[in-house]
């Protein structure tokens, strides 16, 4: 296995004293991205048989390439990571990784654990819930300014300006780099976008406007600018938000941002 990944990915299992949450676990090793002409600056995104994805961010320091902390623990965390197991990387498009989780027996996990539910999930009529990255306080903590969890969000549509637009909440968590558009609220509505770099207004509550720029990365969608919004607004881990598309045919040309508020 491991000459077959020597140039497609790598793999990942603990040694003696280790934890998955170890530095050492987060980062991307220098002999796979000597071997590779992509180029890894920003973020990868890492996939699971069962269709889940996370977003992991990077950070480039003394000891090479790593995943940021945050975003590793979660992927450990939402993945019940045990001391036996090891994970398989296999490079699949620029950023994008697949990843094999084996436990000790060899047996390979091809479902979900219990507490984690797929991202991918049947056309339903109920409010699009899902989580997007957010500035911490000054001093490094992360607060919350009383606005609701998405999962208490009632009625959602009484936010939007035309109940007719696509829409979807979130609620607040980590860095705040990118608003981003899962797949799922893609497919659902059917939403196209402007080129890659190309402009992007959020609208808010208090009849500002803000600038924004579309990222596309293969099935996701992110809008630059969202960072700033956060700042301005003092949006915190555990806001909640509502994000209604302005549309010109199909394609997103302003994102309006509702809070929700208690």
């Amino acid at each position: 296995m491991q000459e077959n990944l020597s140039k497609s990915g790598f793999s990942k299992s603990l040694s003696r004293g280790k934890k998955w949450k170890s530095k050492s676990m987060r980062i991307i090793p220098e002999e796979f991205l000597r071997s590779t002409c992509e180029s890894f600056e920003h973020r990868v995104v890492l996939s699971v048989p069962w269709n889940n994805s996370w977003q992991l961010w990077l950070q480039q320091d003394k000891k090479g390439l790593s995943m940021i902390k945050e975003d590793w623990n979660e992927f450990v965390d939402d993945n019940l990571l045990g001391p036996d197991d090891t994970l398989v990387f296999t490079h699949q498009d620029t950023m994008y990784f697949q990843v094999r989780i084996f436990k000790k027996d060899g047996k390979e996990i091809i479902s979900a654990p219990l507490r984690v539910e797929p991202e991918t999930k049947p056309f339903s009529p109920k409010p699009h819930l899902e989580t997007t990255p957010a500035s911490t306080s000054a001093s490094g903590r992360t607060t919350t300014r009383g606005r609701k969890n998405p999962a208490n969000v009632q009625n959602p549509e009484r936010y939007l300006l035309n109940p007719q637009n696509p829409y979807f909440a979130k609620t607040l968590t980590k860095t705040n780099h990118m608003l981003i558009v899962g797949p799922r609220v893609i497919r659902e509505y059917g939403l196209e976008f402007g080129p890659h770099n190309s402009p992007i207004d959020f609208f808010l509550p208090d009849g500002n406007k803000m600038d924004g720029v579309t990222r596309c990365y293969r099935d996701l969608i992110g809008f630059v600018g969202w960072v700033d919004v956060c700042q301005q607004y003092n949006l915190k881990i555990g806001d909640t938000v509502v994000c209604e598309f302005e549309l010109s045919g199909r394609v997103v040309k302003a994102v309006r941002v509702h809070f929700v508020n208690e």
